[in-house]
């Protein structure tokens, strides 16, 4: 494991694969068939759940919590206390992997400090979902959701600013680029 940080507080599966450069802090829990890509950071208390996929340069933060069924593509951002759910009908007694349900966050997305993730959504490319949000449908690409159920407000650049304009193209007045988004 080159230049791999795991905090002494930390849990991690031996079963766990662990991408270079990454650090995982004071009491995370990785647990076993998790594979986490390079240079990532989990902050402290996270949990992984079993079969989670997490890509390169993907930043978890305080208390974040990722089930079975969940995928995060590259350079995703995770807000602190964020949940992601993994079965649409919960009982306790009634869990098995038949039930679990997948989600996706696609590459550089973010999600919100306190958001819920409901199981079974796919989180679009650079798309941003504000704190405290439940997103309980898919999020476009650039989408721009918030609220409790999640509503799509607008949408954002890559760089996270909110894009300008009507129709198709919109333009960021920050970094000026052109983006196409499907309305």
């Amino acid at each position: 494991m080159v230049d791999i940080f795991i905090h002494p507080t930390a849990i991690v599966s031996e079963n766990a694969f662990i991408g270079e450069g990454t650090k995982i802090w004071h009491h995370c829990h990785v647990r076993e068939h998790v594979h986490i890509g390079k240079a990532c950071i989990l902050g402290k208390g996270v949990y992984i759940d079993a079969y989670v996929t997490i890509g390169d340069e993907c930043k978890i933060q305080n208390y974040a919590c990722l089930y079975q069924g969940v995928t995060l593509e590259n350079r995703v951002f995770i807000g602190p206390h964020a949940t992601f759910t993994n079965d649409t009908y919960p009982r306790s007694w009634l869990w098995n992997t038949e039930r679990r349900e997948k989600t996706e966050v696609k590459e550089g997305a973010s999600i919100g400090a306190n958001a819920t993730i409901v199981c079974g959504t796919t989180i679009g490319k650079y798309s941003m979902v504000g704190a405290g949000a439940v997103v309980t449908a898919n999020v476009p690409d650039h989408g721009l959701v918030v609220g409790n159920p999640g509503k799509l407000k607008g949408y954002v650049c890559i760089c996270g600013h909110p894009l300008e304009g009507t129709g198709s193209h919109l333009v960021c007045p920050v970094c000026n680029q052109r983006i196409k988004v499907e309305r």
